[in-house]
């Protein structure tokens, strides 16, 4: 035990001693010797006294709990440095034992010899603290599955009291204790299911004890939750044009991380000049050789992923031929500027002015059907009349049947 701890344990073995006296009578005419019960905290200083009533200067023993005399009056008998005595009077004997240890605990005998021996015994109780418990990962955390976690304290006395605790609420578990000789080891052991969102989420088993008083002592835990990877390549922005530079991001997540990004073009290899840094893919001097769909994929020991991304270089205006900048005459493999695409739309507005000319033909057409119908059915009008005024001028057609001359009367023919 190192000297911070052993002071520590020190200080606190002063207010934690519980002493009861208990008083014998060990002579006819009254008591001769009485002893302290101590209890103290491993590793800390017990006293052990011895009170003494009548004393005339016969011979005080004190024996440890296998019955070895520790000191014949004031000599010491046993070679142990750990015992010294710290006052002899004709009142009050007072020895004291360093780093004490569960080994140290039992009765300590005070012995009068007089003309009969009296003696008294000294009852030394050692209490062990826990340390801060450890905690144990008894099955593997999958998501989707449940994780079996142990919070162990190894050893105290009394036995010390375990829980776990997450975000200040107690998580129920199953508890046991078992004996190692005069200290007590406890368990407490949970299963909780576990989800991605899991990972890393904060736990904490609390070790409590009389010995700690209202202290406790607290073994943090954060949950390694296992999961397959997801993978997201993060695009440009803008239009991207021949000369152009491009930088293709992959972010990756998973449990464990992983560690092998893998870059490649559907359906053909990757241009020659491509950089592959980790997770980064990098090409300078775009140009339309460069286009085509770019797969970014990663996997660890629970799954795989992958995401793609669609490269479309465009040719510069300068670059581009004025008969193929209109949209509808692409040419096989190049992909024109959209900005000079919107430029041409902007200039020559030719649906506008090809649906304007529409209208006014079809309107035209419509006029010209009207009149027509309406100077067929005038004409049909004027026939109906022209008969009746045949009928009322008989005279005419009469002559025209007696072949008079047409000179001498009103002609009309309809043909």
């Amino acid at each position: 035990m190192r000297p911070g701890q052993r002071s520590l344990l020190l200080s606190s073995s002063s207010s934690l001693l519980l002493r009861s006296l208990v008083l014998l009578s060990l002579c006819p005419r009254g008591q001769a010797v009485q002893a302290e019960n101590v209890t103290v905290l491993e590793g800390g200083t017990a006293q052990i006294s011895c009170r003494l009533q009548n004393y005339d200067g016969s011979i005080v023993v004190i024996q440890n709990p296998r019955r070895q005399t520790l000191f014949f009056n004031g000599t010491r008998a046993l070679k142990d440095d750990r015992f010294q005595m710290v006052l002899f009077t004709p009142k009050l004997v007072r020895i004291t034992l360093t780093n004490v240890s569960v080994s140290d605990e039992g009765g300590y005998f005070c012995q009068l010899y007089t003309d009969d021996t009296h003696h008294q015994v000294a009852t030394l109780s050692v209490v062990v603290p826990p340390e801060v418990p450890s905690v144990e990962v008894k099955t593997e955390a999958v998501e989707g599955g449940e994780v079996e976690l142990t919070c162990l304290s190894l050893r105290s006395k009394p036995p010390a009291t375990l829980r776990w605790v997450r975000d200040r609420r107690e998580i129920p578990g199953v508890i046991s204790q078992q004996e190692n000789g005069k200290t007590v080891s406890v368990s407490n052991t949970i299963r909780i299911p576990v989800e991605r969102k899991d990972n890393r989420a904060a736990l904490s088993c609390e070790a409590s004890h009389p010995a700690l008083v209202s202290q406790k002592r607290v073994r943090h835990y954060s949950l390694d939750v296992h999961f397959a990877p997801t993978v997201k390549i993060v695009p440009p922005q803008g239009i991207l044009r021949e000369g152009d530079s491009l930088s293709l991001t992959c972010s990756v997540t998973g449990n464990p991380l992983p560690r092998d990004i893998q870059w490649s073009r559907v359906n053909d290899t990757l241009p020659e000049r491509a950089e592959k840094t980790g997770n980064i893919l990098h090409m300078s001097r775009l140009s339309q050789s460069h286009n085509g769909t770019y797969l970014c994929q990663a996997h660890n020991n629970y799954g795989r992923a992958a995401d793609h991304y669609t490269l479309l270089v465009y040719v510069s205006v300068a670059q581009s031929h004025p008969a193929i900048a209109h949209p509808n005459l692409p040419s096989s493999k190049e992909y024109q500027d959209p900005g000079a695409v919107v430029e041409t739309h902007s200039a020559v507005p030719f649906a506008v002015i090809g649906g304007i000319l529409a209208l006014l033909v079809f309107t035209v057409i419509c006029v010209l059907i009207v009149t027509i119908w309406c100077s067929v059915r005038q004409k049909g009008s004027y026939l109906t009349h022209e008969a009746s005024g045949l009928d009322e001028h008989g005279e005419v057609q009469e002559a025209f049947l007696n072949g008079n001359d047409a000179s001498q009367g009103k002609k009309e023919y309809l043909l």
